[in-house]
C-alpha cells in the first residue's frame, strides 16, 4: 500500500458480539417475565369440591382401584407472595404451601407422618377454576393413593 492511499474503514469485531450480548440478555428478561405467574394477586379464599376421583389401594402385590366419595375442604388465608395458604376442614386447619405456576397454582401439604396432599387449582375462569387433588399415603403399611378431580370456587 502507499503512503497517499486512503484508509480503509474497519468494523470492530466486537460490535456485533456486543449487539448480540445485549439482545440474548434483554431476551433472556423477557423470557422470565412471560415464564412469572401472571396474577400476583388472586382469590383468598377457595371452597374446592370434588365430585369424581379414584382411589389405589396396595394390597397383595398390587393396586386395587375404588371410586371416591365427594371430597370439600376451604383453601383461605391465600397469600401467593408469601407462598402460603392454610387447609381449612372440618376437623381442623393445617399449613399449606404455594407453588406457583403458570396459570395454576400448586397447594402442598406435608402431613405430619411425611405423606403429601396436592391441590392443584387452575386458573382457567375468573370464579370458578378446575383442580385436581392428589393424595399420597400409606395406610397401615399399604402404599395409598388418590386423585379426585373437581373445582374450586373463590369466596369473599
Amino acid at each position: 500500500m502507499s503512503d497517499n492511499a486512503t484508509p480503509v474503514a474497519v468494523r470492530s469485531p466486537r460490535m456485533p458480539a456486543r449487539l448480540m450480548g445485549l439482545s440474548l440478555a434483554a431476551g433472556m428478561v423477557l423470557f422470565v417475565q412471560a415464564l412469572a405467574p401472571v396474577r400476583a394477586e388472586g382469590p383468598r379464599v377457595l371452597t374446592c369440591t370434588f365430585t369424581a376421583g379414584q382411589i389405589a389401594t396396595y394390597e397383595n402385590g398390587k393396586f386395587r382401584r375404588e371410586q371416591t366419595s365427594t371430597l370439600t375442604f376451604d383453601i383461605g388465608d391465600v397469600d401467593l407472595e408469601r407462598q402460603v395458604a392454610a387447609l381449612i376442614t372440618p376437623r381442623g386447619r393445617g399449613e399449606l404451601r404455594v407453588v406457583r405456576a403458570i396459570n395454576a397454582n400448586h397447594f402442598l401439604e406435608v402431613v405430619t407422618e411425611g405423606f403429601l396432599n396436592i391441590t392443584t387449582v387452575y386458573d382457567v375462569g375468573t370464579s370458578v377454576f378446575p383442580a385436581v387433588h392428589s393424595r399420597h399415603l400409606g395406610l397401615l403399611g399399604q402404599p395409598v393413593g388418590a386423585q379426585y378431580q373437581g373445582e374450586c370456587r373463590a369466596r369473599t
